[in-house]
């Protein structure tokens, strides 16, 4: 760089002042019509040009290197057979290509995987506000073109932009696309997903026409198998069987073709539910008011999402006190309507000291029965009537109760304590204040139970006076039946020497009834933490449990051995190689976990494209080639020129010289050195002193 500069030897005004009376003094001949007007004024001007001191100031400068930047991109989708190699070579050739031009230097940016995809737009954008952009003569991308933040990829660069695919033409793939999911769904209603299949690439005819067969498994069992054809929207109906996240896994074999697709991890995907309950429709049926009553009333109304039905017999038939019926305001018991019309609606029914009066017809308590065998649950809180001719054992009920009454009652004070099974069963492990084992701590006495015969199938999990069974648990068909052979849990809730966890016991006695599946007694849980890291939980009644197997989305296997944690847990942790849809098993037991999609963003698409980065290189004349047609040669051009073509050898890429500089110094020299100007100024001034003298002698001539 270089330009007129002025150091000025006066200050500027006088400098002005002398250039003005210069060009006074020669209008002023002028006027006077004096020969040699034109010289004195030059040179007048000339004195003050010195004066001003101009000079010429250049800069020196020094050839910076050209950049190019060279993306390579590897992510997981350029895993896929065939591109990795392809990469390889690409960028060794074109890295050797580049190498051997003068003055240039590469700036290699490496794409690796990231959780939201390929950012091939912010690799690009952050590669190109690194360099100057006047030294940047062009950016080479090799990639699948498959970039997951397509907002991010720059409108423009300063130089032409190469895209480089990889993979074939004849490509081809056919994946799964879920269009919506709900998040959450009522349990035993109905939730709709919205998914296709989609082909994409160069599919082959026999596939075009081939409809994909769909298997939909819940929680890992097959619920139907159909066939969809591709481009065809389908609303499929799920309903989530239990609380909890209900994990519905769809998935398609890959179809038979002569070109096999690309890949078969999209053919899948998870889809989780987190089910919930519309209300819990408790019916709580008192036989006669006593202390405990309440506390059920409290256990049931304290949960808002509980809609409790209560009924406490006042007046049984049997009861003669002489009132008129006309002046009594008690509400008729609707035997009919609900333990025959309505007893379904119902998710758990309590029989709270329940005395067997002649209310219930038998054929009530045979409905009762079916109606636990298919799936309901009852719980019986017994008091002294239920060793007595009143109880519900006698009635057809007793076939399904946990226990048969002696008909002898214990009135004695008593611990409640954890049994071997309470203490591995969840309804009654790690109660809060649970006496430890060795310890004389304890939770406070009942003082009343009746002694029972516990049925082989029956888990007893407290026991009471005498270590007699206190609370019993026991499937029934479908269904689940409870049982306390005392009423006097109520006592914990006073605080009678200490209390106890009476709400949290009856809460978990209730919810198990209702099949919660926290609750389960034998379960396999799946903690999902940071890092694809899973926290497996085996909660079983036995004293042992063996390995966990655990199926992978590649169909491996791998077992992980559990250690105990606890009576009746096993854990282990173990760390997934990689998202998608894992199944674990124990035995019948089983588990679909979801890490991530089943089928990772990367392979959402498969087939290599240049719809994201296009624009880009079209805006800055750059090209879009297929590395499967040929290695393109490597050129350089002229600003201006054409960036890429087609010539002899194949089809070609260039970049664009930038020849930028920097400079290191500056060097300063007058225009004219002291003695030229005082030369031209004396020439000036002689020259008009002549050519007055001479109109001087012409004049005095004539």
């Amino acid at each position: 760089m270089s330009g007129l500069t002025f150091d000025p030897l006066l200050p500027w005004p006088l400098v002005a002042a002398l250039a003005v009376l210069a060009l006074l003094v020669a209008l002023w001949s002028l006027w006077r019509g004096l020969r040699g007007w034109a010289w004195r004024g030059i040179a007048g001007l000339a004195a003050a040009a010195a004066l001003a001191g101009p000079a010429l100031e250049s800069g020196i400068r020094s050839k910076l290197s050209d950049i190019v930047i060279l993306l390579d991109d590897r992510s997981a989708s350029q895993a896929l057979p065939g591109r990795g190699e392809q990469t390889d070579a690409a960028v060794e050739e074109l890295t050797r290509q580049l190498s051997a031009l003068p003055d240039t230097e590469i700036r290699r940016v490496t794409v690796a995987d990231d959780p939201d995809g390929t950012q091939i737009g912010t690799a690009l954008t952050r590669a190109l506000a690194a360099e100057p952009q006047t030294r940047v003569a062009g950016v080479i991308a090799v990639t699948d073109g498959l970039a997951h933040d397509a907002p991010m990829v720059p409108a423009s660069a300063p130089a032409p932009v190469h895209v480089l695919l990889t993979g074939q033409a004849g490509d081809w793939d056919r994946r799964l696309v879920i269009e919506e999911a709900p998040a959450y769904g009522l349990i035993g209603k109905p939730v709709t997903i919205r998914l296709r299949v989609e082909d994409q690439g160069a599919v082959p005819p026999e596939v075009a026409q081939t409809p994909a067969r769909l298997r939909i498994l819940l929680d890992g069992e097959e619920m139907r198998a159909l066939d969809l054809p591709p481009g065809v929207a389908l609303d499929l109906p799920v309903v989530p069987k239990h609380a909890g996240q209900n994990v519905v896994s769809i998935a398609f074999d890959a179809p038979e073709s002569e070109v096999p697709e690309l890949t078969d991890r999209n053919n899948s995907a998870a889809v989780q539910i987190q089910g919930v309950r519309d209300r819990l429709r408790v019916l709580l049926v008192s036989g006669a008011p006593h202390a405990g009553e309440r506390t059920w009333r409290n256990l049931l109304k304290s949960d808002a999402n509980v809609d409790l039905i209560h009924f406490t017999i006042l007046r049984p038939p049997d009861k003669m006190d002489g009132v008129p019926v006309d002046e009594m305001s008690l509400i008729a018991f609707p035997t009919q309507e609900l333990f025959m019309e309505r007893i379904r609606d119902f998710d758990l029914i309590i029989f709270d000291r329940y005395r067997v009066r002649g209310i219930l017809l038998p054929q009530y308590y045979d409905n009762i029965r079916r109606y636990v065998e298919e799936g309901g649950a009852i719980l019986v809180s017994a008091g002294p009537e239920m060793s007595s001719v009143e109880s519900l054992n006698l009635s057809p009920l007793g076939a399904i109760l946990p226990a048969r009454p002696t008909g002898r009652v214990y009135d004695e004070p008593y611990l409640p304590r954890l049994t071997e099974e309470g203490q591995r069963h969840p309804v009654t492990a790690g109660l809060p204040g649970a006496p430890a084992e060795g310890s004389e701590s304890h939770w406070g006495r009942w003082l009343r139970m009746s002694q029972v015969i516990p049925d082989p199938r029956a888990q007893v999990v407290l026991s009471g006076a005498r270590d007699e069974p206190l609370l019993l648990l026991s499937r029934v068909g479908e269904g689940r039946v409870a049982m306390l052979t005392s009423d006097q849990v109520w006592l914990w809730g006073r605080g009678f020497e200490g209390g106890g966890p009476q709400l949290e016991l009856l809460r978990r006695i209730a919810h198990w009834s209702m099949q919660e599946p926290e609750l389960e007694e034998e379960a396999l849980l799946a903690d999902v933490g940071g890092d694809l890291t899973v926290t497996i939980t085996r909660r079983t009644m036995n004293v042992t449990a063996g390995p966990v197997r655990i199926t992978r989305p590649d169909g491996e296997t791998e077992e992980v051995a559990l250690a105990e944690a606890g009576p009746g847990r096993f854990t282990a942790r173990w760390t997934a190689p990689g998202p998608g849809l894992y199944r674990l098993a124990d035995g019948d037991i089983t588990r679909v976990l979801a890490l991530g999609p089943a089928a990772p963003r990367e392979f959402e698409e498969t087939v290599a494209s240049g719809a994201v980065l296009g624009p880009l290189a079209e805006a800055t004349q750059g090209a879009v080639l297929r590395l499967s047609d040929g290695m393109p040669g490597l050129r350089t051009v002229r600003e201006g020129r054409p960036a890429h073509g087609q010539g002899v050898g194949g089809p070609w890429i260039a970049i664009i010289p930038r020849e930028a500089a920097s400079v290191s110094g500056m060097t300063h020299r007058p225009l004219l050195p002291g003695w030229a100007w005082l030369a031209l100024i004396a020439g000036l001034a002689l020259a008009g002193w002549l050519s007055e003298g001479r109109g001087r002698r012409t004049a005095a001539g004539g």
